[in-house]
């Protein structure tokens, strides 16, 4: 039920947002196995902010459990680690974009 757009891999925080603005994507999904994470994620929640458009951002990989707590305060939404089931990550992506598109909702009827 999702459209996704693969950018591959080693791509920089200014690739994957590039596309993204193009794409007009409602969440971007990262992941890290290499150790970079921080580098990278954070890069990428920068050049969002800059940009002025904020998809929903969730990741994956190996991340240290100092390193989520880290990430999440800079905008990471939700980190799942290896071995996730790829079914808890679709509900939990599910009721996320639901829950932004009723916020988003509720913004525009405030507005009028």
């Amino acid at each position: 039920g999702f459209d996704v757009i693969y950018t591959g891999i080693s791509k920089t925080p200014a690739e994957v947002v590039s596309a993204a603005l193009q794409e007009g994507v409602d969440a971007v999904g990262l992941s890290s196995l290499s150790g970079g994470h921080m580098i990278a994620f954070t890069g990428v929640i920068a050049l969002f902010k800059k940009s002025g458009s904020m998809p929903l951002i969730f990741a994956g990989g190996v991340i240290p459990p100092d390193d989520v707590a880290r990430l999440k305060k800079a905008g990471v939404r939700e980190i799942f680690g290896p071995g996730t089931n790829t079914g808890d990550i679709i509900a939990w992506l599910r009721a996320a974009l639901d829950e932004k598109s009723r916020a988003r909702r509720a913004k525009k009827r405030r507005a009028r």
